[in-house]
Protein backbone atom coordinates (compact mmCIF):
# COMPACT_ATOMS: atom_id res chain seq x y z
CA UNK A 1 0.00 0.00 0.00
CA UNK A 2 1.20 3.50 -0.73
CA UNK A 3 2.07 5.85 2.08
CA UNK A 4 0.01 8.98 2.65
CA UNK A 5 1.45 12.46 2.20
CA UNK A 6 1.30 12.88 5.99
CA UNK A 7 3.36 9.71 6.54
CA UNK A 8 5.90 10.69 3.90
CA UNK A 9 6.19 14.18 5.36
CA UNK A 10 6.81 12.77 8.82
CA UNK A 11 9.52 10.46 7.44
CA UNK A 12 11.33 13.19 5.49
CA UNK A 13 15.03 13.28 6.48
CA UNK A 14 16.42 16.61 7.60
CA UNK A 15 19.00 16.49 4.79
CA UNK A 16 16.39 16.49 2.00
CA UNK A 17 16.35 19.53 -0.27
CA UNK A 18 12.66 20.36 -0.02
CA UNK A 19 13.02 23.35 -2.30
CA UNK A 20 13.89 21.03 -5.19
CA UNK A 21 10.59 19.20 -4.68
CA UNK A 22 8.75 22.51 -4.67
CA UNK A 23 10.48 23.60 -7.90
CA UNK A 24 9.49 20.34 -9.59
CA UNK A 25 5.82 20.87 -8.76
CA UNK A 26 5.85 24.62 -9.40
CA UNK A 27 7.53 24.31 -12.81
CA UNK A 28 5.05 21.72 -14.11
CA UNK A 29 2.15 23.66 -12.63
CA UNK A 30 3.30 26.84 -14.36
CA UNK A 31 3.50 25.04 -17.70
CA UNK A 32 -0.02 23.68 -17.24
CA UNK A 33 -1.46 27.10 -16.39
CA UNK A 34 0.44 28.65 -19.28
CA UNK A 35 -1.04 26.18 -21.76
CA UNK A 36 -4.54 26.75 -20.43
CA UNK A 37 -4.11 30.50 -20.75
CA UNK A 38 -2.41 30.58 -24.16
CA UNK A 39 -5.00 28.40 -25.93
CA UNK A 40 -7.21 30.70 -27.98
CA UNK A 41 -10.08 28.59 -29.35
CA UNK A 42 -12.46 30.29 -31.76
CA UNK A 43 -15.06 29.37 -34.38
CA UNK A 44 -14.52 30.78 -37.88
CA UNK A 45 -17.28 32.12 -40.09
CA UNK A 46 -17.48 28.79 -41.95
CA UNK A 47 -18.03 26.95 -38.66
CA UNK A 48 -14.53 25.47 -38.44
CA UNK A 49 -12.94 25.35 -34.99
CA UNK A 50 -9.53 26.96 -34.74
CA UNK A 51 -7.04 26.73 -31.86
CA UNK A 52 -4.67 29.67 -31.93
CA UNK A 53 -2.12 31.10 -29.54
CA UNK A 54 -2.91 34.10 -27.35
CA UNK A 55 0.71 35.26 -27.72
CA UNK A 56 0.26 35.49 -31.48
CA UNK A 57 -2.94 37.51 -31.06
CA UNK A 58 -1.33 39.81 -28.47
CA UNK A 59 2.43 39.88 -29.29
CA UNK A 60 3.09 42.25 -26.38
CA UNK A 61 2.38 39.36 -24.01
CA UNK A 62 5.33 37.40 -25.40
CA UNK A 63 7.56 39.07 -22.84
CA UNK A 64 5.75 37.02 -20.17
CA UNK A 65 7.45 33.91 -21.54
CA UNK A 66 10.69 35.18 -20.00
CA UNK A 67 9.15 34.31 -16.64
CA UNK A 68 6.58 31.64 -17.48
CA UNK A 69 8.68 29.42 -19.79
CA UNK A 70 9.98 27.39 -16.86
CA UNK A 71 10.87 24.04 -18.44
CA UNK A 72 14.59 24.82 -17.84
CA UNK A 73 13.84 24.79 -14.11
CA UNK A 74 12.37 21.30 -14.36
CA UNK A 75 15.41 20.02 -16.24
CA UNK A 76 17.70 21.66 -13.67
CA UNK A 77 15.77 19.83 -10.92
CA UNK A 78 16.14 16.63 -12.94
CA UNK A 79 19.91 17.00 -13.04
CA UNK A 80 20.07 17.41 -9.26
CA UNK A 81 17.83 14.37 -8.64
CA UNK A 82 19.60 12.20 -11.22
CA UNK A 83 23.01 12.93 -9.67
CA UNK A 84 21.82 11.92 -6.20
CA UNK A 85 20.04 8.80 -7.48
CA UNK A 86 22.97 7.55 -9.56
CA UNK A 87 25.48 8.13 -6.78
CA UNK A 88 23.25 6.34 -4.28
CA UNK A 89 23.03 3.29 -6.54
CA UNK A 90 26.78 3.46 -7.21
CA UNK A 91 27.51 3.29 -3.48
CA UNK A 92 25.44 0.13 -3.19
CA UNK A 93 27.53 -1.52 -5.92
CA UNK A 94 26.22 -4.23 -8.19
CA UNK A 95 26.77 -5.32 -11.76
CA UNK A 96 23.80 -3.58 -13.38
CA UNK A 97 24.23 0.02 -12.32
CA UNK A 98 23.07 1.57 -15.61
CA UNK A 99 19.93 -0.55 -15.98
CA UNK A 100 19.04 -0.11 -12.30
CA UNK A 101 19.37 3.65 -12.66
CA UNK A 102 17.30 3.79 -15.85
CA UNK A 103 14.50 1.71 -14.37
CA UNK A 104 14.48 3.64 -11.10
CA UNK A 105 14.26 7.02 -12.85
CA UNK A 106 11.92 6.11 -15.70
CA UNK A 107 9.22 3.87 -14.28
CA UNK A 108 7.26 6.75 -12.74
CA UNK A 109 7.60 8.60 -16.03
CA UNK A 110 6.95 5.86 -18.56
CA UNK A 111 4.06 4.04 -16.90
CA UNK A 112 1.66 7.02 -16.96
CA UNK A 113 3.00 7.98 -20.39
CA UNK A 114 2.24 4.63 -22.03
CA UNK A 115 -1.21 4.60 -20.43
CA UNK A 116 -1.85 8.07 -21.87
CA UNK A 117 -0.64 6.98 -25.31
CA UNK A 118 -2.62 3.74 -25.12
CA UNK A 119 -5.88 5.47 -24.18
CA UNK A 120 -5.59 8.21 -26.80
CA UNK A 121 -4.30 5.79 -29.45
CA UNK A 122 -7.24 3.45 -28.92
CA UNK A 123 -9.71 6.34 -28.91
CA UNK A 124 -8.23 7.74 -32.13
CA UNK A 125 -8.42 4.34 -33.81
CA UNK A 126 -12.05 3.77 -32.78
CA UNK A 127 -13.04 7.27 -33.93
CA UNK A 128 -11.39 6.81 -37.31
CA UNK A 129 -12.96 3.40 -37.89
CA UNK A 130 -16.34 4.86 -36.96
CA UNK A 131 -15.84 7.71 -39.41
CA UNK A 132 -16.01 10.37 -36.71
CA UNK A 133 -13.98 13.53 -36.95
CA UNK A 134 -13.93 17.18 -37.82
CA UNK A 135 -14.05 20.32 -35.73
CA UNK A 136 -12.45 20.37 -32.31
CA UNK A 137 -11.97 16.59 -32.36
CA UNK A 138 -9.41 16.67 -35.16
CA UNK A 139 -7.58 19.52 -33.45
CA UNK A 140 -7.57 17.60 -30.15
CA UNK A 141 -6.09 14.48 -31.73
CA UNK A 142 -3.19 16.61 -32.92
CA UNK A 143 -2.68 18.84 -29.88
CA UNK A 144 -2.90 16.42 -26.94
CA UNK A 145 0.31 14.69 -28.04
CA UNK A 146 2.43 17.85 -28.20
CA UNK A 147 3.58 17.85 -24.53
CA UNK A 148 5.22 14.48 -25.17
CA UNK A 149 8.28 16.33 -26.52
CA UNK A 150 9.14 17.05 -22.89
CA UNK A 151 9.03 13.33 -22.05
CA UNK A 152 11.41 12.61 -24.91
CA UNK A 153 13.95 15.21 -23.79
CA UNK A 154 13.76 13.96 -20.22
CA UNK A 155 14.39 10.40 -21.40
CA UNK A 156 17.58 11.58 -23.10
CA UNK A 157 18.70 13.29 -19.89
CA UNK A 158 18.30 10.07 -17.92
CA UNK A 159 20.16 8.08 -20.57
CA UNK A 160 23.08 10.53 -20.64
CA UNK A 161 23.34 11.05 -16.88
CA UNK A 162 26.04 8.40 -16.16
CA UNK A 163 28.62 9.61 -18.73
CA UNK A 164 27.89 13.31 -18.17
CA UNK A 165 28.06 12.89 -14.40
CA UNK A 166 31.50 11.32 -14.82
CA UNK A 167 32.56 14.30 -16.93
CA UNK A 168 31.19 16.62 -14.27
CA UNK A 169 33.15 14.82 -11.55
CA UNK A 170 36.30 15.16 -13.63
CA UNK A 171 35.94 18.73 -14.90
CA UNK A 172 33.19 20.44 -12.87
CA UNK A 173 32.30 23.76 -14.47
CA UNK A 174 34.44 22.77 -17.44
CA UNK A 175 31.94 20.07 -18.46
CA UNK A 176 29.13 22.61 -18.29
CA UNK A 177 31.23 25.11 -20.24
CA UNK A 178 31.87 22.54 -22.95
CA UNK A 179 28.13 22.03 -23.49
CA UNK A 180 27.54 25.79 -23.55
CA UNK A 181 30.32 26.26 -26.10
CA UNK A 182 28.91 23.46 -28.24
CA UNK A 183 25.45 25.08 -28.17
CA UNK A 184 26.98 28.39 -29.24
CA UNK A 185 28.91 26.80 -32.10
CA UNK A 186 25.75 25.11 -33.34
CA UNK A 187 24.00 28.48 -33.60
CA UNK A 188 27.03 29.99 -35.36
CA UNK A 189 26.98 27.17 -37.90
CA UNK A 190 23.21 27.50 -38.27
CA UNK A 191 22.82 31.26 -38.58
CA UNK A 192 26.29 32.24 -39.74
CA UNK A 193 27.00 29.54 -42.31
CA UNK A 194 23.60 28.00 -43.03
CA UNK A 195 24.71 24.44 -42.23
CA UNK A 196 21.62 22.23 -42.73
CA UNK A 197 20.22 20.14 -39.86
CA UNK A 198 22.96 21.21 -37.43
CA UNK A 199 20.37 23.04 -35.31
CA UNK A 200 18.93 19.72 -34.11
CA UNK A 201 22.09 19.09 -32.10
CA UNK A 202 20.93 21.77 -29.70
CA UNK A 203 18.11 19.55 -28.52
CA UNK A 204 20.98 17.83 -26.72
CA UNK A 205 23.50 20.60 -26.01
CA UNK A 206 21.06 23.24 -24.67
CA UNK A 207 18.95 20.99 -22.45
CA UNK A 208 21.90 18.93 -21.21
CA UNK A 209 23.73 22.14 -20.26
CA UNK A 210 20.78 23.14 -18.06
CA UNK A 211 20.69 19.59 -16.71
CA UNK A 212 24.39 19.90 -15.88
CA UNK A 213 23.59 22.85 -13.61
CA UNK A 214 21.69 20.36 -11.46
CA UNK A 215 24.91 18.36 -11.03
CA UNK A 216 26.70 21.51 -9.90
CA UNK A 217 23.95 22.24 -7.40
CA UNK A 218 24.14 18.67 -6.07
CA UNK A 219 27.81 19.35 -5.26
CA UNK A 220 27.10 22.77 -3.79
CA UNK A 221 29.12 24.41 -6.57
CA UNK A 222 26.48 26.59 -8.19
CA UNK A 223 28.04 29.66 -6.63
CA UNK A 224 26.32 33.02 -6.41
CA UNK A 225 22.93 32.70 -8.10
CA UNK A 226 22.65 36.41 -8.90
CA UNK A 227 25.75 36.11 -11.10
CA UNK A 228 24.17 33.24 -13.04
CA UNK A 229 20.84 35.07 -13.31
CA UNK A 230 22.46 38.34 -14.37
CA UNK A 231 24.69 36.74 -16.99
CA UNK A 232 21.82 34.71 -18.42
CA UNK A 233 19.41 37.63 -18.55
CA UNK A 234 22.01 39.94 -20.12
CA UNK A 235 22.88 37.31 -22.71
CA UNK A 236 19.24 36.68 -23.62
CA UNK A 237 18.48 40.39 -23.93
CA UNK A 238 21.48 41.04 -26.18
CA UNK A 239 20.80 38.02 -28.39
CA UNK A 240 17.14 38.92 -28.89
CA UNK A 241 17.90 42.63 -29.40
CA UNK A 242 20.76 42.21 -31.88
CA UNK A 243 20.56 38.63 -33.13
CA UNK A 244 18.14 36.56 -35.21
CA UNK A 245 16.28 35.30 -32.14
CA UNK A 246 12.56 36.00 -31.54
CA UNK A 247 11.23 37.57 -28.35
CA UNK A 248 9.08 34.63 -27.32
CA UNK A 249 10.76 31.80 -25.39
CA UNK A 250 8.05 29.39 -26.53
CA UNK A 251 7.24 28.32 -30.06
CA UNK A 252 4.90 30.56 -32.05
CA UNK A 253 2.73 29.45 -34.98
CA UNK A 254 4.16 30.33 -38.37
CA UNK A 255 7.45 31.77 -37.13
CA UNK A 256 10.58 31.14 -39.23
CA UNK A 257 12.83 30.82 -36.18
CA UNK A 258 11.76 29.38 -32.85
CA UNK A 259 13.73 29.54 -29.62
CA UNK A 260 12.21 26.21 -28.62
CA UNK A 261 12.19 23.83 -31.56
CA UNK A 262 15.06 23.36 -31.90
CA UNK A 263 16.42 25.19 -28.84
CA UNK A 264 18.67 28.17 -29.42
CA UNK A 265 21.52 29.73 -27.49
CA UNK A 266 19.06 32.46 -26.46
CA UNK A 267 16.93 29.80 -24.75
CA UNK A 268 20.03 28.52 -22.97
CA UNK A 269 20.68 32.03 -21.64
CA UNK A 270 17.04 32.16 -20.58
CA UNK A 271 17.56 28.89 -18.72
CA UNK A 272 20.58 30.31 -16.88
CA UNK A 273 18.61 33.37 -15.82
CA UNK A 274 15.72 31.23 -14.57
CA UNK A 275 17.92 28.83 -12.59
CA UNK A 276 19.77 31.72 -11.00
CA UNK A 277 16.47 33.49 -10.34
CA UNK A 278 14.81 30.59 -8.53
CA UNK A 279 17.95 29.98 -6.48
CA UNK A 280 17.79 33.60 -5.34
CA UNK A 281 14.35 32.79 -3.88
CA UNK A 282 15.61 29.72 -2.03
CA UNK A 283 15.93 31.23 1.46
CA UNK A 284 12.36 32.51 1.54
CA UNK A 285 10.99 29.26 0.08
CA UNK A 286 12.84 27.11 2.62
CA UNK A 287 11.32 29.19 5.43
CA UNK A 288 7.86 28.64 3.90
CA UNK A 289 8.46 24.89 3.50
CA UNK A 290 9.05 24.51 7.23
CA UNK A 291 5.29 24.63 7.67
CA UNK A 292 4.06 21.01 7.86
CA UNK A 293 0.90 21.73 5.85
CA UNK A 294 2.94 23.27 3.00
CA UNK A 295 5.38 20.36 2.86
CA UNK A 296 2.52 17.82 2.89
CA UNK A 297 0.91 19.65 -0.03
CA UNK A 298 4.19 19.58 -2.00
CA UNK A 299 4.56 15.84 -1.38
CA UNK A 300 0.98 15.15 -2.45
CA UNK A 301 1.40 17.26 -5.61
CA UNK A 302 4.66 15.50 -6.51
CA UNK A 303 2.85 12.17 -6.41
CA UNK A 304 0.46 13.16 -9.20
CA UNK A 305 2.38 15.83 -11.12
CA UNK A 306 3.34 13.77 -14.16
CA UNK A 307 -0.17 12.36 -14.59
CA UNK A 308 -1.64 15.86 -14.34
CA UNK A 309 0.86 17.16 -16.89
CA UNK A 310 0.03 14.42 -19.39
CA UNK A 311 -3.74 14.94 -19.17
CA UNK A 312 -4.04 18.72 -18.75
CA UNK A 313 -4.52 19.47 -22.45
CA UNK A 314 -7.14 16.73 -22.65
CA UNK A 315 -9.00 18.48 -19.84
CA UNK A 316 -8.69 21.91 -21.45
CA UNK A 317 -9.96 20.71 -24.81
CA UNK A 318 -12.73 18.81 -23.03
CA UNK A 319 -13.91 22.06 -21.45
CA UNK A 320 -13.98 23.79 -24.85
CA UNK A 321 -15.80 20.79 -26.32
CA UNK A 322 -18.44 21.03 -23.60
CA UNK A 323 -18.88 24.77 -24.23
CA UNK A 324 -19.37 24.17 -27.96
CA UNK A 325 -21.80 21.31 -27.32
CA UNK A 326 -23.84 23.50 -24.96
CA UNK A 327 -23.95 26.27 -27.55
CA UNK A 328 -21.89 28.75 -25.51
CA UNK A 329 -20.50 31.43 -27.77
CA UNK A 330 -16.72 31.65 -27.84
CA UNK A 331 -15.68 35.31 -28.07
CA UNK A 332 -12.75 36.53 -30.12
CA UNK A 333 -9.44 35.86 -28.28
CA UNK A 334 -7.93 38.69 -26.23
CA UNK A 335 -11.19 40.69 -26.11
CA UNK A 336 -12.72 41.77 -22.82
CA UNK A 337 -15.38 39.07 -23.07
CA UNK A 338 -12.71 36.46 -23.75
CA UNK A 339 -10.71 37.49 -20.68
CA UNK A 340 -13.89 37.33 -18.58
CA UNK A 341 -14.27 33.66 -19.55
CA UNK A 342 -10.69 32.77 -18.62
CA UNK A 343 -11.14 32.20 -14.84
CA UNK A 344 -14.17 29.84 -15.10
CA UNK A 345 -12.49 27.96 -17.99
CA UNK A 346 -9.33 27.43 -15.95
CA UNK A 347 -11.32 26.30 -12.90
CA UNK A 348 -13.28 23.84 -15.06
CA UNK A 349 -10.07 22.53 -16.65
CA UNK A 350 -8.57 22.09 -13.18
CA UNK A 351 -11.58 20.10 -11.98
CA UNK A 352 -11.53 17.87 -15.06
CA UNK A 353 -7.77 17.35 -14.71
CA UNK A 354 -8.38 16.31 -11.11
CA UNK A 355 -10.90 13.71 -12.24
CA UNK A 356 -8.48 12.34 -14.84
CA UNK A 357 -5.71 12.22 -12.22
CA UNK A 358 -8.00 10.29 -9.86
CA UNK A 359 -8.62 7.81 -12.68
CA UNK A 360 -4.99 7.31 -13.77
CA UNK A 361 -2.86 8.19 -10.73
CA UNK A 362 -2.15 4.54 -9.86
CA UNK A 363 0.18 4.41 -12.86
CA UNK A 364 2.53 6.92 -11.20
CA UNK A 365 4.43 4.98 -8.58
CA UNK A 366 8.01 4.25 -7.70
CA UNK A 367 9.84 0.96 -8.07
CA UNK A 368 10.33 -0.98 -4.89
CA UNK A 369 13.79 -1.65 -3.49
CA UNK A 370 13.22 -5.37 -3.89
CA UNK A 371 12.34 -4.90 -7.54
CA UNK A 372 15.53 -3.01 -8.24
CA UNK A 373 17.67 -5.38 -6.22
CA UNK A 374 16.91 -8.18 -8.68
CA UNK A 375 18.83 -6.62 -11.55
CA UNK A 376 21.31 -8.51 -13.69
CA UNK A 377 24.44 -7.40 -15.48
CA UNK A 378 22.96 -8.06 -18.93
CA UNK A 379 20.42 -5.28 -18.61
CA UNK A 380 22.62 -2.37 -19.74
CA UNK A 381 22.11 -2.91 -23.46
CA UNK A 382 18.42 -3.66 -22.99
CA UNK A 383 17.96 -0.46 -20.98
CA UNK A 384 19.84 1.66 -23.52
CA UNK A 385 17.81 0.24 -26.41
CA UNK A 386 14.57 0.73 -24.50
CA UNK A 387 15.33 4.38 -23.74
CA UNK A 388 16.30 5.01 -27.37
CA UNK A 389 13.08 3.51 -28.71
CA UNK A 390 10.99 5.47 -26.21
CA UNK A 391 12.88 8.66 -27.04
CA UNK A 392 12.20 8.48 -30.76
CA UNK A 393 8.69 7.12 -30.23
CA UNK A 394 7.42 9.89 -27.98
CA UNK A 395 9.21 12.66 -29.88
CA UNK A 396 7.75 11.36 -33.14
CA UNK A 397 4.29 11.14 -31.62
CA UNK A 398 4.54 14.68 -30.25
CA UNK A 399 5.03 15.88 -33.83
CA UNK A 400 2.58 13.72 -35.78
CA UNK A 401 -0.22 13.45 -33.18
CA UNK A 402 -2.95 10.82 -32.98
CA UNK A 403 -4.99 11.97 -35.96
CA UNK A 404 -5.29 9.78 -39.04
CA UNK A 405 -3.67 6.69 -37.51
CA UNK A 406 -4.54 4.62 -40.59
CA UNK A 407 -3.87 7.30 -43.21
CA UNK A 408 -0.08 7.17 -43.24
CA UNK A 409 0.21 10.77 -42.04
CA UNK A 410 3.86 11.63 -41.35
CA UNK A 411 5.97 14.22 -39.58
CA UNK A 412 9.70 14.92 -39.90
CA UNK A 413 11.81 14.09 -36.86
CA UNK A 414 15.45 15.14 -37.41
CA UNK A 415 15.20 14.56 -41.18
CA UNK A 416 13.41 11.18 -40.70
CA UNK A 417 9.72 10.74 -41.51
CA UNK A 418 7.66 9.04 -38.79
CA UNK A 419 4.04 7.91 -38.63
CA UNK A 420 1.81 7.68 -35.57
CA UNK A 421 1.51 3.84 -35.58
CA UNK A 422 5.29 3.45 -35.80
CA UNK A 423 5.82 6.01 -33.02
CA UNK A 424 3.30 4.25 -30.76
CA UNK A 425 4.89 0.86 -31.45
CA UNK A 426 8.38 2.19 -30.69
CA UNK A 427 7.20 3.72 -27.42
CA UNK A 428 5.52 0.55 -26.21
CA UNK A 429 8.45 -1.65 -27.27
CA UNK A 430 10.90 0.68 -25.53
CA UNK A 431 8.81 0.76 -22.35
CA UNK A 432 8.69 -3.05 -22.23
CA UNK A 433 12.47 -3.18 -22.61
CA UNK A 434 12.98 -0.63 -19.82
CA UNK A 435 10.64 -2.62 -17.56
CA UNK A 436 12.53 -5.80 -18.41
CA UNK A 437 16.00 -4.25 -18.08
CA UNK A 438 17.77 -5.74 -15.12
CA UNK A 439 15.08 -8.28 -14.30
CA UNK A 440 17.53 -11.08 -14.14
CA UNK A 441 17.66 -14.68 -13.14
CA UNK A 442 17.49 -13.79 -9.50
CA UNK A 443 13.77 -13.19 -10.06
CA UNK A 444 13.38 -16.91 -10.69
CA UNK A 445 13.45 -18.57 -7.33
Amino acid sequence: MGSSARDLAAATPASRDKYIDLLRVASLGTVVLGHWLMAAVSVRGDGQVEVGNLLAVEPRLQLLTWVLQVMPVFFFVGGFSHALSYRSLRKKGGTALYSDFVRARLQRLLRPTVVFIGVWGLAALVLQLAGEGGGLLDVSLRLVAQPLWFIGIYLAMVAFTPPLLRLHEMYGWGAFGGLVAAAGLVDVARFGFGVPYVEFLNFAFVWLAVHQLGFLHADGRLGRPYVLAGAGLAGAVLLVAYGPYPLSMVGMPGEKISNMAPPTFALLCHGLWLVGGVEMLRRFAEWWLRRPSVWRAVIAANGISMTAFLWHLTAMLGVYGALLTLGVRLPEPATGEWWAQVPPRIVAAGVLTGLLVALFRRCERRSSVRELASSSAGGRGVAALGVTLCLFGVLGLSMVGFGGLLDGRTAVLVAVRVTAPVAVAMTFAGWLLVERAGRGRSNIA
